[in-house]
């Protein structure tokens, strides 16, 4: 079976900066799958290449099998985002703005699905309201039910509990399991949360200065680099001097 999400020697310059370097990995579906790394690793240049955002300098994108160079609308229909700092158009209703993107990406029955998608992630009570009254952990989950709208088989999380308070973020991550459980997606994490990073991913993919550095599940990351815990890991990494790489 094809990966959910492959790349081969992905590779972007700006000007005479090498922002990701010849970074290659396969995604299978039903696993999460977390690309962590320190601020300027290269990890947003690399998401944003996948989401066809950013056009890469040289290297190869596959999703589900398909090239987004050529067949960038049926790939992206399969596919969908979250980060808390995207924002959605503040002005429009939360299922003003839900039912936009369902119609987007094509879905059937989209207000039907908007209705499902709400009462899961308990937003039913804000579908009137507009996006802009909302606050950051009602707007986080807000962004997670457009995630979620579509059924996509392959699913790109950015901090995905940001703003939340630790009971809610933790349910939200119950959510995300059993979303993961029921449709067999494929799901790419970055986050800066190693405890959540431990209790969702089963691999982790290392970046330092655009290059992959390194490529495990986290208890043996833990191992490895002979360390209580992968916050301790993360820290090594990335504060380690390039000689010592």
């Amino acid at each position: 079976m094809a990966a959910a999400l492959e790349t081969h020697n992905l590779t972007k310059h700006f000007g005479d900066s090498v922002a990701v370097d010849r970074v290659s990995f396969a995604i299978e579906r039903g696993v999460t799958t977390a690309l962590l790394g320190g601020n300027g690793a290269g990890k947003t240049t690399t998401i944003a290449m996948l989401l066809g955002l950013v056009a890469p300098t040289s290297g190869e994108i596959r999703i589900l099998g398909m090239d987004p160079a050529r067949q960038g609308s049926a790939a992206r229909a399969r596919m969908n985002f979250q980060s808390p700092y995207v924002d959605m158009p503040k002005r429009l209703t939360v299922r003003r703005n839900l039912s936009i993107y369902a119609k987007l990406y094509g879905v059937p029955h989209a207000r039907e699905k908007v209705e499902a998608v709400a009462e899961a992630l308990q937003l039913t009570p804000l579908l009137k309201r507009r996006t802009g009254s909302l606050s950051a952990g009602q707007a986080t989950r807000v962004g997670i039910a457009k995630a979620l709208v579509n059924d996509p088989d392959v699913l790109l999380l950015d901090e995905p509990t940001a703003s939340l308070d630790p009971d809610t973020a933790d349910w939200v991550r119950g959510e995300l399991e059993a979303y993961q459980t029921r449709s067999g997606a494929a799901i790419l994490l970055a986050s800066h949360n190693m405890a959540e990073v431990e209790r969702l991913a089963g691999r982790v993919l290392m970046m330092k200065q655009g290059r992959l550095v390194d490529d495990a599940a986290p208890a043996d990351l833990v191992k490895k680099y002979g360390r209580a815990n992968l916050e301790e890991v993360f820290l090594q990494i990335a504060r380690r001097e390039e000689a010592a790489q």
